[in-house]
């Protein structure tokens, strides 16, 4: 039977890079390891190489077919890419060694710019795979596996511990709500993305 499956890489096991695009540096990049290969992991379940391998090939010729792989902020309840939510899109995936990277481009959008403030404040954030395969219920070992997407989530508070939820975190800060408002509606305007800038920054103080 295929399962929902989605894995949480804390901010050191994805080994996250921070990169700027050296054409344009207002593209703002997350690099590091999506899915871990040949061990078995937190939730205990075991990716065999070869499946993670299949996995990041089919998702390779998707986005070199022009197929956008976008991702959120936090942990959805399905599969579905739910666009308010959107923060990033993926521009590359490959095989090193064991485990699948993923390149992550940082949208202009809502939650894109909450990602960029955060990131650029020195924040550490981790990455959580989502997909769906078989799992052997004796060995844990997943079969059928597909990657759906990368999403990013905020760095767990000790390993094993469950990803505080960002969005629902942010908006139930003071000042949380109305910096999401504002950036949604006035996203272009200089004055504003000054004040999102400073909100946000006092909310992450207060997480």
């Amino acid at each position: 039977m295929i399962q929902y499956l989605r894995e949480h890489l804390s901010y050191d096991q994805a080994r996250v890079v921070l990169e700027k695009d050296d054409k344009d540096d207002k593209n703002l990049y997350l690099k590091g390891i999506a899915v871990q290969g040949g061990i078995r992991n937190q939730n205990q379940r075991i990716y065999p190489v070869p499946e993670i391998t299949n996995a990041v090939k089919t998702l390779t010729d998707q986005i070199h077919n022009g197929y956008s792989v976008l991702g959120e902020v936090d942990h959805p309840d399905d599969l579905k890419v739910n666009l308010d939510r959107v923060s990033h899109m993926i521009t590359d995936v490959w095989m090193d060694g064991p485990n699948g990277y993923g390149k992550m481009k940082i949208l202009p959008t809502p939650m894109g710019n909450l990602i960029k403030t955060m990131l650029e404040s020195g924040v550490k954030l981790g990455v959580s795979s989502r997909g769906s395969g078989n799992v052997n219920e004796s060995t844990g070992e997943v079969s059928d596996f597909e990657i759906i997407t990368v999403d990013i989530v905020a760095q767990p508070s000790a390993p094993g511990a469950y990803p505080t939820p960002v969005y629902e975190a942010l908006m139930n800060q003071r000042g949380g709500m109305r910096a999401y408002r504002v950036a949604t509606e006035v996203k272009e305007d200089p004055k504003a993305q000054k004040y999102i800038k400073e909100a946000l920054l006092n909310v992450i103080k207060g997480l």
